[in-house]
């Protein structure tokens, strides 16, 4: 194949739709939509088919239909790839779920797992769904960036764990020491931590003995795992993940991508196993299918991105997965990477994004750049998941193609919308919804699901087209972040942050919007410093003050804001002011989540000074960009 470009620079690009795309099987399920009064009902014409009963019968599988295939890879302290074969993981499995059997872990005391994506890491968790003890895996951001280890010292007084692991005994020593209660066993595989009592090579020498009778015994809603919510608005919450909620969520992927039956899928990840995307859908995604993951440690920031680049050098993935700013910064990269290019479009089939909308000038770009040197297209999906539906719902395996589309149920999955403060909220059922968040009770608990036992998502979507609801829904931003200024009109956030930060790229990084009973609506945004310390050709020690007050970096913004506004329509969505903030947003204060989410009441609690000097005509921010026709 040609992987070079079929055109020169200075034409224009292929004709994207007389383009044919790469041969990949989609499920195109049948859609049945019910209106009751003002409440739709969607569901797909088909069946769910059946699925395992416990996530671990993959593992059995596999192990004995591709023994020596590669589960899981990473590379080790030399550079070269170290893996784990299906056969040997299923030993390792028994011989980790005999250890915490006999220690009488339970759901009462499960497994806490303080590190991130590693091999030890996934032994660990398969050990404890083998035996049948739920694990937890902890972001490690609440032990290696939090100073007060706040988030951290909830997570673990909410699980009550019976048993903690880290990898790495010396990055995890301080948290542990600060937040580990004294009479919890502390297990690590390397480095030196005084509460250590028990290595992980004593968890993988002990003899199987009646681990396998416990595995037997594991049913369908036997808690597989607990997983927090991203505590975007309040502190986290424990999601009580059963094998029945992964096993038939993983059904409903693979429903939705047959191809992963045509071919084994093959990945290179480096998305956070805490979060369900990542931990959930992707590892599932392999295991299920008897596929490999080979773990990036890499990610999509200054600095590491690069190690994700040499990955993908030497590895070819059958699907890519990750967030818009991971598809920006590879797209940059495959425009100019020969090797680069010849690995990563040798057999991918699918991209794929999620955890925020890719904008639509990212996705032309990238459309554009793998026509040019593909010479076919590669399907952009995405789709619709949280944390509390294990994770997928939604899936763009209909018609439309474009930012914003999150598609259509998956096969086995029921959405409700809800009129709910003049948008429509999403609401789920399926044997892949969770029942309950773990030890809550009481107002909170009951306002998660409705009267009908859908779980309320507090997203809100539209539907493409009103006239033609089976073409599927557009998502519509978070309800519970609107609000109404002192003309009492709705101003929309998630729709107005989208196409900040779309029309903003690459300098903003995310966007808070302001003006609750105020009279306009104003923008804080967090800009990406990299960036605009460039676009200031500023030195790489110049301030973060001196950066965003640069002339050329204010001219951008103050063409930014007239570029938004003259798209708005009224009052609701046209940006009077706007302020570039200095200080990146805090996660100890709980104004960003882990995996990058804004909290926007965190930021606007924390920085009202900020917001009130955004306003004040009295005493002018010098720093404040104002819409042409707008007073101080």
């Amino acid at each position: 194949m040609n992987f070079e470009p079929t055109r020169e620079r200075g034409e224009e690009a292929r004709d994207l739709a007389n383009l044919p795309h790469r041969e990949v099987r989609i499920g195109r399920p049948g859609i049945d939509v019910r209106q009751d009064g003002d409440i739709c009902y969607m569901s797909t014409r088909e069946p769910l088919g059946s699925y395992p009963e416990r996530f671990t019968d993959r593992l059995v599988s596999g192990a004995k239909a591709h023994p020596e295939r590669l589960l899981v890879a990473r590379r080790d302290a030399s550079g070269a790839w170290s893996g784990i074969s299906y056969a040997r993981m299923l030993e390792r499995a028994r011989a980790i779920g005999q250890a915490l059997i006999d220690r009488k872990l339970s759901a009462e005391r499960p497994v806490a797992i303080l590190s991130g994506n590693d091999l030890e890491h996934l032994q660990v968790a398969l050990g404890a769904m083998w035996a049948g003890v739920p694990y937890a895996p902890i972001s490690p951001a609440y032990s290696l960036v939090s100073s007060d280890y706040g988030k951290l010292r909830h997570t673990l007084e909410l699980l009550k764990p019976g048993l903690v692991f880290a990898t790495d005994g010396d990055a995890f020593a301080a948290a542990i020491d600060a937040v580990v209660q004294d009479d919890v066993e502390v297990v690590c595989a390397s480095g030196t931590c005084a509460r250590a009592s028990s290595s992980f090579d004593d968890l993988i020498a002990t003899p199987p003995t009646t681990v396998d009778d416990a595995q037997r015994a594991v049913r369908p809603d036997t808690i597989a795992k607990f997983l927090f919510t991203s505590g975007s608005t309040k502190l986290p919450k424990a999601v009580p993940t059963t094998h029945r909620m992964l096993c038939s969520n993983q059904q409903m992927l693979l429903e939705t991508f047959p191809a992963f039956a045509d071919e084994p899928p093959v990945l290179v990840d480096w998305l956070p196993w805490n979060h369900t995307f990542g931990g959930s859908h992707n590892v599932g995604i392999a295991l299920y299918n008897g596929g490999t993951i080979y773990i990036d440690d890499g990610k999509p920031v200054p600095g590491k991105f690069a190690e994700t680049l040499r990955n993908l050098r030497e590895i070819a993935p059958t699907i890519f997965f990750n967030v818009p700013k991971g598809w920006e910064e590879l797209t940059a990269a495959l425009e100019t990477d020969v090797q680069l290019r010849e690995t990563f479009f040798s057999r991918v089939k699918v991209y794929f994004f999620a955890g925020a909308g890719l904008s639509q000038s990212a996705w032309d770009r990238l459309e554009q750049v793998t026509a040019r040197y593909c010479g076919e297209r590669i399907r952009i999906m995405a789709g619709l998941g949280m944390t509390e539906t294990s994770p997928s719902c939604l899936f763009t395996t209909g018609l439309i193609m474009r930012a914003g589309y999150v598609g259509v149920p998956a096969p086995g999955c029921d959405v409700k919308l809800v009129p709910v403060a003049g948008k429509l909220e999403a609401r789920f059922r399926g044997p892949h919804v969770m029942a309950g968040y773990w030890r809550m009770e009481g107002r909170h608990a009951a306002q998660s699901f409705d009267e009908e036992g859908y779980y309320c998502s507090g997203d809100a979507l539209r539907f493409v087209d009103e006239n033609r609801p089976e073409l599927g829904l557009m998502f519509d931003g978070r309800i519970a972040e609107d609000f109404k200024l002192s003309s009492g009109t709705f101003v929309s956030v998630g729709p107005m942050r989208a196409r900040i930060i779309s029309e903003g790229a690459p300098y903003v990084q995310d966007v808070v919007i302001t003006g609750i009973n105020r009279d306009d609506v104003g923008a804080l945004v967090f800009p990406r410093f990299d960036e605009i310390r460039k676009l200031a050709s500023l030195s790489p020690d110049a301030s973060a003050s001196d950066v965003a007050q640069a002339p050329a970096v204010r001219e951008f913004f103050v063409a930014l804001l007239a570029r938004l506004n003259r798209q708005a329509t009224g009052g609701a969505n046209t940006i009077a002011r706007m302020r570039l903030l200095e200080a990146p947003p805090s996660l100890d204060r709980g104004e960003i989540t882990d995996k990058g989410s804004i909290n926007q009441s965190a930021v606007l609690t924390h920085r009202a000074a900020i917001v009130d000097a955004l306003y004040d005509s009295c005493r002018p921010d010098s720093q404040v960009i104002l819409a042409r026709g707008v007073s101080s």
